[in-house]
């Protein structure tokens, strides 16, 4: 089933060094424990989706021009996120502002190549 996604999530790219909360904002006006809830559109850059410190993928132009200028040793640089697609996968039948939700199994990609998932859904539901 997969948990859904709120403001405290924590998200992680594949070449970036360091994790990064996601940013949920309040304007859906729809929360889960107290928590505003995600929809898939919570992919926009410097908006939702924070840098990841350092970027050491070679797609990236700064990375590759910065490991060339250093004779081939991988550079890393400053992080800049370019993320152009929704998360997937979502859950259709449950929407937040007439959008699905993604749960916490659910990826988006940069425009560099680092493939960006979740390693905190920001919430835990606890049955008793």
């Amino acid at each position: 089933m997969g948990m859904p996604v709120v403001l405290t999530a924590i998200c992680k790219c594949s070449f970036g060094a360091a994790p990064t909360p996601l940013m949920v904002l309040p304007i859906n006006l729809v929360t889960m424990k107290y928590l505003p809830a995600a929809s898939v559109m919570e992919h926009v850059p410097f908006l939702n989706i924070l840098p990841f410190g350092m970027c050491s993928c070679l797609g990236n132009p700064v990375v590759a021009a910065a490991t060339a200028s250093h004779l081939g040793i991988l550079t890393p640089m400053p992080c800049v996120p370019v993320t152009t697609s929704s998360w997937v996968p979502v859950k259709p039948n449950v929407t937040v502002a007439k959008k699905p939700i993604f749960v916490d199994s659910a990826i988006t990609v940069c425009a560099w190549g680092g493939v960006i998932k979740l390693l905190f859904p920001g919430i835990t539901l606890v049955t008793v």
